[in-house]
């Protein structure tokens, strides 16, 4: 198996299925080359293993190819305009394509007409990618880099950096600039920064915008860094709904490495508490917008149509920033904001997430807030969900009580009864009940 030497110097073996290798080898009997590309290199440069294998065949026509394929499992023409062709195999699953073009000659993602040929070169075939990092190639079987625009110098240097003008036909790089710079660490050269400054997003729909907010915020990485390319680009003047918080942007930025890395640890089961994939989402999107709570709504409506975002948060962050620190010795005020909220979880991992000089000293104990919040929270059973009612409508039935006006105002009254802790259990509502009925 061929060994990579990554940029810190190490030899790294990454994971190569056989039957690729195999293959590249036919491809390579019959006349033809073949390239692993794009994100895999990225990766095995530093380091990193990568299953999505992305493979361009040089000096080969699609009639040539698609018999060397079919030996090895079931083929499928899957992207006849970009020319990739589809190889499934028991356990793997590869993408095969041919070197291409492309030019830009309508509106959106959709306006390109692409061009097949073969026989261009790779330096040629690259110059369609966007950053240097992404247009760096392998060729298969012996793993030889190819790196016609320095994408490795680039790497080593935490830059990024467009490949040539062909980066301004689609507008989405702009954002994907933004999470790549979080992902890999890394900041975008000054005439990139410029050339991202002229385009415009207006002809994305939000279903692209979405994914690459998402990426952003929700891959492992740095997202302050994406937040330093967003404010380069000043793409917080086409999003103005996206403000720093307290007035600093690296505030915000604080406190959207600490949301990153306090959602890594829960989702790995090394938090202070598990998160959902939803609950994930949620968490990023309310540290993004943690500055900015009446106009969270706003901003979510332009990207997305998730309801469980358009709902959940603006309702965290307006609790958010309302927020007093002496809920945390106030129960019944605690019970009733996790009855909005439907639990305190996401509210106080905000907290956690939060410079605590941005909030009075709690105790002389050395207590900060974030951690008293969570105590008080879990001490009253408020972290995961909200408390349910203890008196229910059976109960009620079978003391005689009739379905209607009357049954909904005697379960809302010891429902706050229960929320101000004078009811504390169901036998002490059924027996207020009695009294009350």
């Amino acid at each position: 198996m061929a060994k990579i030497q990554t940029l810190s110097g190490e030899w790294f073996e990454p994971d190569l299925p056989g039957r690729l290798l195999k293959i590249a080898g036919d491809i390579r009997e019959a006349g033809g080359r073949a390239f692993l590309v794009g994100g895999w290199v990225r990766d095995a440069l530093l380091g990193k293993s990568c299953r999505d294998y992305d493979v361009e065949v040089y000096d080969m026509a699609q009639d040539a190819l698609v018999p060397i394929l079919s030996k090895y499992g079931r083929t499928n023409l899957v992207g006849k305009a970009f020319g990739v062709i589809h190889l499934a195999m028991k356990g793997l699953s590869l993408d095969f394509s041919f070197p291409r073009t492309e030019s830009k000659v309508g509106y959106g993602h959709r306006g390109f007409v692409v061009h097949t040929d073969e026989k261009l070169s790779f330096k040629e075939a690259a110059l369609r990618r966007d950053f240097t990092i992404n247009a760096m190639g392998m060729e298969l079987p012996e793993l030889t880099l190819c790196d016609p625009y320095g994408g490795i110098d680039d790497l080593k240097t935490h830059t990024l950096r467009h490949v040539g003008p062909a980066f301004a036909e689609d507008s989405l790089r702009i954002l994907r600039g933004v999470q790549f710079a979080s992902r890999f660490g890394c900041t975008l050269a000054p005439s990139t920064v410029e050339l991202c400054r002229t385009l415009s997003l207006d002809d994305l729909s939000i279903e692209r915008l979405f994914e690459e907010f998402k990426k952003w915020l929700l891959k492992p990485g740095k997202p302050s860094l994406g937040l330093r390319a967003f404010l380069d680009i000043k793409l917080n003047e086409y999003f103005p709904e996206i403000r720093p918080f307290e007035n600093s942007w690296d505030a915000l930025g604080a406190i959207l490495d600490n949301m990153a890395s306090l959602r890594d640890a829960c989702l790995t089961g090394n938090g202070t508490c598990s998160l959902s994939e939803a609950q994930a989402m949620e968490f990023a999107f309310a540290g993004l917008l943690c500055g900015c709570a009446e106009t969270s709504l706003k901003f979510l409506e332009r990207i997305t149509n998730e309801t469980h975002l358009l709902k959940v948060v603006p309702l965290v962050l307006n609790a958010y920033s309302t927020l007093d620190t002496a809920i945390v010795n106030d129960a019944p005020a605690l019970r009733r904001l996790a009855v909005k909220l439907g639990g305190l979880k996401l509210l106080c991992l905000l907290v956690k997430c939060t410079p605590q000089e941005f909030y009075a000293d709690a105790t002389g104990d050395g207590e900060c807030f974030a951690d008293r919040l969570w105590n008080a929270a879990s001490d009253l059973d408020l972290i995961e969900e909200a408390p349910q009612p203890y008196l229910m409508g059976k109960m009620l039935m079978d003391m005689g009580v009739k379905p209607g006006k009357q049954m909904g105002e005697i379960i809302k009254k010891s429902f706050e009864l229960q929320l101000d802790g004078e009811i504390k259990n169901a036998e002490e509502a059924i027996a207020w009940a009695r009294k009350n009925v």
